[in-house]
């Protein structure tokens, strides 16, 4: 059967020798930060540092929860103040290994932390460097005294990686997290996907026929968390384990120690997930491994997703089999079918299951916007409270007063910080922003002298009054072509109004309440 909607789908079978559990237990944990929100001091917990957050984060409170016999990470949170129905971020931003791939792990539990007038979480954002993850919305999970996970798998493109909890329109009161995991995968996990242009978004990821707690490091030595799932079918134990070190994606072993199953004759039929599912291009992998019961058995079935065929004349013997499809277009509710092949003398049985939404990501600011902005803000003794993560993407949340382009080249053309209470001096990487057209900064308190902005070709509007800032106005400003309203009145500006700007036309000068500048040559 033909699929013309199908962009791309792969299928790898692997075994290698098998990897003993003591072998697993003494692998060394995943590279990265466990960062518990909100704590005053780090922790151990099950052999593995927790860090504070103080290092990651400038903005927000650190709150402790009432609620008793909580686990250490999920009794205290960071919680960020909304204002005015704004759309604003808030931003973790750690040091990261350019071109690694990282498991990003958000954590919450509200525990009433925003008071008795707002009984339930609330809703809100979170976003990764430039690119909008998910919405966060904890309620159903809150109800039944559970904590809520997200997780997804993101490429590092630079040497930071930021982490967003953003407030939106529907955000009724003040946004929170509970803890923050940014671990290193290893660098054959999910290499079909495209991360240059996408990263995977967790859906669901299962231990087929597992009730037990959820399997997670040591079992798996990326920290995975693998959820256990039944139906109302036969759940068979394995009599082997393969070996997971050559595995596609490398599922722990422990999740190829039960399956789920039926007689011999029928298919087996798993509505998964178990929830419906958005109109969107999902990466799939199902994986199964023959549970050694019958030495002559020849286990083979055909696979179905939602009766379009996802893999024909599957033979799964014990050493293991990985099936994946990389885009594969789902919406609403899924049925996966496994149909025994007609000289098939075992039943179908599967073992686990992961799938992820395919991304398609933001865009990044341009690295040299990024860096200037970083160094204005350093010069700022009081910089806005969302001045963190990416300044440009999504879109929505760009930094307060920051206008950016459209198109794939972002570039910050705008700066507007007017009457907003900034103190501080203005750093001369302001003049690497070479795409501003205008720049805002008047009625607050900066200091210092203006730096040299000849540099700034495309500027036209440079308003820098009702400041404190000192010195001579720069001669270099006269070398703006493009300036059309320079206004610099009611500062401490000493010196002669440059020759150059003198004049011209179509400029437009405002010097007055600088009593110290002398008047211009005639």
């Amino acid at each position: 059967m033909a699929f013309p909607f199908l962009l791309y789908l792969s299928f790898l079978f692997l075994s290698l020798p098998a990897l003993s559990l003591s072998q697993q237990q003494q692998q060394q944990p995943p590279k990265g930060y466990l960062i518990d929100c909100g704590a005053i001091g780090s922790s151990m917990i099950d052999g593995r540092v927790w860090l504070t957050d103080d290092g990651f984060i400038s903005s927000g409170t650190a709150k402790n929860l009432t609620v008793p016999n909580l686990v250490p990470t999920l009794s205290t949170v960071r919680s960020f103040p909304i204002r005015n129905g704004l759309r604003r971020k808030f931003c973790y931003v750690a040091r990261v290994y350019r071109g690694a791939r990282y498991l990003i792990r958000s954590t919450y539990y509200y525990g009433g932390v925003n008071g008795l007038d707002f009984p339930s979480p609330p809703v809100f954002d979170q976003i990764v460097d430039g690119t909008f993850w998910s919405v966060v919305n904890t309620t159903e999970d809150y109800s039944k005294g559970l904590s809520s996970y997200y997780e997804g798998v993101f490429e590092a493109k630079g040497s930071t990686m930021s982490v967003c909890i953003a407030s939106n329109t529907y955000t009724v009161s003040d946004p929170f997290i509970s803890s923050l995991e940014m671990l290193i995968l290893g660098g054959s996990l999910y290499n079909t996907t495209n991360f240059d242009s996408h990263a995977l978004r967790l859906v669901a990821r299962h231990s087929f026929g597992h009730n037990g707690s959820i399997i997670g490091y040591p079992d798996d030595q990326f920290d995975r968390y693998w959820e256990p799932y039944e139906e109302n079918v036969s759940v068979i134990a394995s009599n082997t384990v393969p070996s997971v070190s050559g595995f596609w994606n490398i599922p722990p072993s422990k999740v190829f120690e039960r399956a789920l199953s039926t007689a011999r004759s029928e298919s087996l039929e798993l509505r998964w997930p178990p929830f419906s599912l958005p109109s969107s291009t999902y990466y799939i992998a199902l994986y199964f491994a023959d549970n050694g019961d019958s030495p002559a058995s020849s286990r083979e079935f055909d696979i179905h997703i939602n009766d379009i065929r996802y893999y024909n004349n599957l033979i799964v013997g014990s050493e293991g089999a990985a099936v994946f499809a990389t885009r594969w277009p789902l919406r609403g509710a899924t049925k996966i079918t496994l149909s025994p092949a007609a000289d098939s003398n075992a039943s179908p049985l599967i073992n686990a299951g992961e799938i992820f939404d395919v991304l398609r990501l933001g865009g990044r600011t341009h690295t040299r916007d990024v860096i200037a902005l970083e160094g204005m803000k350093n010069s700022l003794r009081n910089p806005p409270l969302d001045w963190s993560g990416d300044p440009c993407r999504p879109r929505d949340y760009s930094w307060t007063g920051v206008r950016c382009s459209e198109g794939e080249r972002i570039r910050v053309i705008s700066l507007n910080l007017t009457g907003i209470g900034l103190s501080g001096s203005l750093s001369p990487s302001i003049a690497n922003l070479t795409a501003l057209s205008s720049i805002w900064l008047g009625n607050n308190s900066l200091s210092g002298v203006i730096p040299d902005l000849s540099s700034l070709k495309l500027l036209e509007t440079l308003h820098l009054e009702e400041n404190q800032l000192t010195g001579e106005i720069p001669s270099s400003l006269g070398d703006i072509e493009s300036l059309r309203e320079l206004f610099l009145q009611n500062n401490n500006l000493t010196g002669r109004i440059p020759d150059t700007l003198v004049g011209r036309p179509r400029l437009e000068v405002r010097t007055s309440g600088n009593q110290f500048l002398t008047p211009p040559p005639s």
